[in-house]
Formats: C-alpha cells, structure tokens, sequence
C-alpha cells in the first residue's frame, strides 16, 4: 500500500462529544515550600487549548478540513475562551450552553517541561438529554460526510443511541472514540476505536494475538459494527473487519507525550474517510499521524505538510535506475530531509541468495541505499572475456527490483572511487573479506564524516560457483 496525502479541502466533518478547555501554567521551579513538601512554581505563562472534543476538532481543522461542533458548555468564561480559540482555527461552533452547568476545565502546572499536578473543574455525573443535542445535531448533519463522536465519559453523549440512528437514517458514517466498560450503547456505529485497556475493559483480558482477534471479531458482530480499530500504544493498531484482520505497525520514533494521541487518530480517520479514502488506507495515514504527534508535548495536532513529510521517508517520489546527476540531486534532497545514505558497489551478474542477503543487510545500516553497478567493459577487464553473464542494463533492473535498493547507478570505469567521491554517502559497504582501509572510495567518505564497513557474504554463495555449477551440470546446493 503505497499512501498518499489527500485532498482534505473537500471533507465535511462533523464532531460532537465533550467539550473541554485545557489551561497550562509554566514557571520554573527551583525551592520547596516551607508549608509543605511540594516544589513551588514561579508561573510566569499561561495556555488555553481546547480539549476533548475540541482537540479532535483542532485536529480537522489543521488538516484543512471543514468542520463543526456540537457539545454543551456552561454560560461562564472558559465557554468564551474556547469558543473563541477554535474559532481562531477555522472550527464552526455550535454550542448549546447550559445555565446549570460548568464547562469542564482541566488546569495543569508544568515546570521544565514536567507536568506537576492537574487540577480539574467539573460537574461530576452530570447527563445531557438527548433532546438538549438531537436538534443542533440534526441541524447539521446533512452538510456532512462523515460524523465523529468523542465520548469523554463526561456526559454529553451518555444517551448516543439516538445520535448513531440518525446518522444510520442518513447514510452517514459514524466513527466513535469510546469509553467506559459498556459499548452496546455504541451499536450501529461505522468505527469504534478504544485502546487496548478500553477494549478489555470490555472483551476481557487477551493474553495473544488470538485471542485478540477472536474477541474483536465477536464484539464487532455483536455491535453490528463495520469495523473495530484498537489502538495498542507501542505495538501500534489492528483493524478488524468483515474482510479479516490488519495490524498496523507503530511509526513512533521518539515518545515525549502520548495526551491526545487518540484525538489525532479519531480525526485524521475521519478526515480520511470524508476524502474518499478507503477505511484502510486511511488508518494506515491515522498510524503515521499518531507517530508523528505523541514526539510534541501536550496535545497537538498533525499538518499536512508533516504527514506528507513522514511518507516520503517511507516511499520516495524517485525509485530505482537513475542518472548519476540525478543520484546526487536525490541523495542531497534525503540529507536534507535528515535520511541516512548507505552504498555499495559492484558486478551483480548473477543475483543469487548472497546478494540478496548482503543488500538487506546494508539497507539495515541506514534510510537509503544505493547500488552502483559496473558497466560490461570494466567487468571483462576485472573477470575475463566470458564476463559478464548478463548486460549491464539486465543487471541493474534486477537489482532495482529489490525492495531493500533505493536508487541504482551505473559506473565505467574500474573503480567506482570517482562516483563514491561525488555522492559522499554516509556509510560505505563491501562484503567478504575486504580490508576497509584499502576499499575504493573509503578515504573519501572517511574525510567527509562517514564511515566504512565490511559484512559477511552467505558461505557456499558466488557467481563464479553457480556458473561453475550450471556448466558441470549439478543441482546448486541449496
């Protein structure tokens, strides 16, 4: 599955859930008080950012989305600062404020970059009827493609039921963040996606892939659910569906806040879905999205230039046989997007096992590699007249085939000292028994801040073995 980015200007989202406003305090911290064993925090900034469903809404809205919000909120001051903060990106605000309620508000002290407390201001077991939403949400929901509902477990969408059977009477899709230990209220829905303690809070305890994927299957069928996404932190997320089961490996590289890392998956689901996607490709692009935002503190969104960013690291624009200018250009525009450059160099005229072994090897090492292939002439100058078996241009399509090989450039000349010089890859690799010290090629990237390395080649495993072979007419061993 080869991912691209979307047209997100085109999707319609509509999100109701529990609105939430998020207030940050910093200040550096440097004595205890004398009252208590607790640091004291000099606060010298302050932070408001929509929380819950309003994060899930800034999520959208920073991908391009059009989208709206319905939730309740209190006739009171973090109502207007949260009003005002979505609208400043985009978000359409349809809030229903209660004069008996008090708009949640989650206050959090952090000095040098450490959370020391949360405090929360809310109305604990607070319910909102059904009917004090049905209207607004109905209001709406035809100028939308997909619906999202973020269920925070404060109450707003305590009664969903009526909500999911609206979408279902106008055919839209409805994608739900859940909580709480009873999910049959959530039947109907499109898409469920609870983490994995949320779903064995649920499904029971799994203790294996299978059993994973037997209870998934079940609780999908019994919600009447197309699908089931869990999400399962650094073993990254399974889709279940009608068609089987998909695991999504994590993209996370560095971990520095996992807060809203749910709301970033939820959403770009979503924004995916109302852009035509396909409900897979468009998790694999939430996965990415989840990698790329729990690296930043605090609850954050994903822009379409980091998505589109991140899948160039997975899949380049420009694969295979290139020129060598074009080489160059291309290993400069990897450094600049801070990828790891690996080459090689060498005759390839039977790929056999060994090869193949030692290129996956290579590409271990780094981000790309490159293989540089000797022209016929130089071949029959270093092996002898008989050599090579095959072409120069059979060779490096061969060798471009393979998934590990990035780009393959040709050489003429007998050494490929000239071309390593130019395009000053950051690791040099030979296999066998090579002296490092006396590899083409290997002051030059020495000078340049690289380095050079020997591997093994798979024993029993050469060119000159399988011609010798094929001409006594024995079977290869295997």
């Amino acid at each position: 599955m080869k991912l691209q980015v979307p047209d997100f200007s085109t999707a319609r989202v509509l999100v109701a859930g529990d609105l939430m406003l998020d207030r940050y305090w910093h200040g550096p911290t440097s004595r205890i008080s004398p009252e208590a064993p607790v640091p004291v925090v000099k606060v010298e900034s302050s932070e408001e950012r929509p929380g819950g469903a309003g994060n899930v809404a800034l999520n959208l809205a920073a991908l391009g989305v059009s989208c709206s919000l319905v939730g309740v909120t209190g006739e009171d001051e973090a109502a207007g600062l949260l009003q005002k903060r979505l609208q400043n990106h985009q978000v359409n605000c349809c809030f229903i404020p209660l004069p008996d309620f008090t708009t949640i508000t989650k206050l959090r002290v952090i000095s040098r970059h450490q959370q020391l407390i949360r405090l929360d201001f809310e109305d604990h077991d607070y319910v909102v009827k059904p009917s004090v939403l049905n209207d607004v949400f109905g209001q709406h929901l035809a100028q939308h493609d997909v619906i999202l509902l973020s269920d925070y477990a404060k109450g707003t969408l305590a009664q969903v039921q009526p909500l999911i059977e609206q979408c279902r009477e106008k055919n839209k899709k409805v994608i739900i963040d859940p909580k709480g230990s009873d999910f049959s209220k959530y039947k109907g829905a499109y898409l469920l996606t609870p983490n994995m303690s949320e779903f064995e809070a649920v499904a029971g305890s799994c203790r294996s892939d299978q059993e994973l994927e037997e209870k998934a299957h079940n609780l999908r069928r019994e919600l009447q659910l197309d699908a089931l996404l869990v999400t399962r932190s650094e073993q990254g997320m399974s889709l279940f569906d009608a068609l089987g089961h998909h695991h999504f490996p994590t993209q996370a590289k560095d971990v520095f806040d996992v807060t809203g890392a749910g709301d970033t998956v939820i959403g770009v689901i979503a924004a995916g879905l109302a852009a035509g996607m396909p409900l897979m490709e468009a998790v694999a692009l939430s996965n990415i999205a989840a990698g790329i935002v729990i690296a930043k503190l605090g609850t954050a969104s994903v822009s379409v230039n980091e998505l589109k960013t991140a899948l160039r690291q997975l899949h380049d624009i420009e694969q295979g046989i290139v020129s060598e200018d074009r080489l160059v250009e291309l290993v400069a525009d990897a450094r600049l997007h801070g990828e790891k450059v690996i080459m090689t160099n060498g005759c390839f005229d039977i790929l056999h096992a060994g090869h193949v072994t030692y290129l996956e090897q290579a590409k271990c090492l780094g981000n790309r590699l490159v293989v540089a292939v000797n022209d016929d002439a130089s071949i029959k100058r270093l092996k002898g007249e008989e050599r090579p078996v095959n072409t120069m241009s059979r060779r490096m399509q061969v060798i471009a085939g393979l998934q590990c090989v990035d780009w393959v450039v040709g050489f003429y000349e007998d050494t490929p000292d000239r071309l390593i010089c130019r395009v000053q890859p950051d690791v040099l690799v030979k296999g066998g028994d090579n002296d490092p010290d006396k590899i083409p090629g290997g002051e030059c990237v020495r000078q340049q801040g690289g380095t050079v390395q020997v591997m093994d080649y798979v024993d029993n495993c050469s060119t000159t073995g399988l011609i010798r072979t094929i001409r006594q007419g024995e079977t290869p061993s295997s």
